[in-house]
């Protein structure tokens, strides 16, 4: 067993990330309904970046750190995830996240190593976690064990496409365990967003449950879905 990168998450919590991919406006007002909690993880998600740029990540976090700032009588830090996808020109792609104030960045495990080992080196510089996606990655541990370093957290996806076309199409939960005998990092589960399959991703040993769906416009029912799928990770 490989030792633990290091993160600012903990690897005895589950965490729901809630994945904003609309427009500014929405992200905002989601931001602004979500539960105090150390276990949720806010996402600029790639549509809202490629819209956007630098600025979803900014805004998104100074939104995040104004919802919990005194909202609890322990100090809540903001969690950002930027959701760059990055396939080439890792150490840059960081850099932008870094500045739009991003937590982590996230890559694809389909990258090439030349990529994908400046991708983590340049993460740790900048004090940022690492993720690599692995969607549409045939076998994960292949792609981990070429790398100089493993990254904090591991990502198995299913695309938006993959789930719309292709009913047969499963979340690889098997790769779950396969990846924690080998390497002690956190497993992030995307492309489940019901409350039957992040039960599943909880019951197979899964870190992090993605969630965007649910949470692409905001409605009424935003805070109450929210609140009840953090329910079901904890």
């Amino acid at each position: 067993m490989s030792h633990r990168p290091t993160s600012r998450l903990d690897l005895k919590k589950h965490y729901l990330q809630v994945a904003l991919n609309s427009t500014l406006e929405d992200a905002r007002e989601i931001i602004r309904q979500l539960p105090i909690s150390d276990r949720i993880i806010v996402e600029a998600g790639t549509p809202l970046i490629k819209r956007y740029g630098e600025e979803a990540i900014r805004s998104i976090r100074g939104w995040y750190e104004e919802r919990l700032r005194g909202g609890s009588e322990v100090p809540v830090f903001p969690y950002v995830v930027a959701d760059m996808k990055t396939m080439d020109r890792g150490a840059a792609e960081v850099a932008i996240a870094a500045r739009g104030g991003a937590s982590a960045v996230i890559a694809l495990g389909s990258a090439p190593t030349e990529t994908l080992n400046p991708f983590i080196e340049s993460c740790e510089a900048n004090g940022l976690d690492a993720m690599i996606d692995m969607m549409n990655v045939e076998f994960p541990l292949t792609v981990l064990r070429a790398l100089k370093k493993v990254p904090p957290v591991v990502i198995l996806h299913r695309g938006v496409d993959e789930e719309s076309l292709n009913k047969e199409k499963q979340i690889p939960l098997h790769e779950i365990r396969r990846i924690k005998g080998n390497f002690n990092i956190m497993i992030s589960i995307a492309g489940g967003d019901t409350v039957r399959e992040a039960q599943r991703a909880i019951f197979n040993d899964a870190d992090i449950v993605v969630i965007w769906k649910s949470v692409f416009n905001k409605t009424e029912d935003t805070a109450q879905l929210i609140t009840d799928f953090l329910k079901i990770t904890k």
